[in-house]
């Protein structure tokens, strides 16, 4: 029943998103830029563990994964800009993140930063 009541609470932040956007994509991209997946993981993964030094790691990998995922956005506008469809363009996004991750965590690591 738990996880039920999360997946519900979570599923409805990400339906109320989409449909503030279709009355104004500015106001829905506030809400979406507002770190809500991290929140909720937070607040789901607090009162699961109760472990503050977990969620301090956890903060911190995903401070440091925040830069690489800006590339998914990049791409998005860019090949949407250039007529490339929605689906191949979210597929081309995706692929093209999933390759800037791998390199980021590759460069990371060359300067001794490991995700724990």
């Amino acid at each position: 029943m738990y996880v039920f009541v999360k997946i519900i609470i979570t599923a409805f932040i990400v339906v109320l998103i989409s449909e503030i956007a279709k009355r104004s994509t500015a106001i829905a991209g506030i809400v979406a830029s507002v770190p809500l997946t991290s929140l909720l993981a937070f607040v789901w993964f607090y009162f699961d563990t109760q472990d503050v030094n977990s969620i301090r790691e956890l903060s911190r990998n995903i401070f440091l994964m925040v830069p690489p995922s800006l590339i998914f956005f990049v791409c998005i506008y860019f090949l949407i800009s250039w007529n490339f469809s929605f689906y191949l363009t979210l597929v081309a996004s995706i692929i093209f993140t999933a390759f800037v991750y791998w390199l980021y965590l590759y460069i990371l690591g060359f300067f001794g930063i490991n995700l724990s």
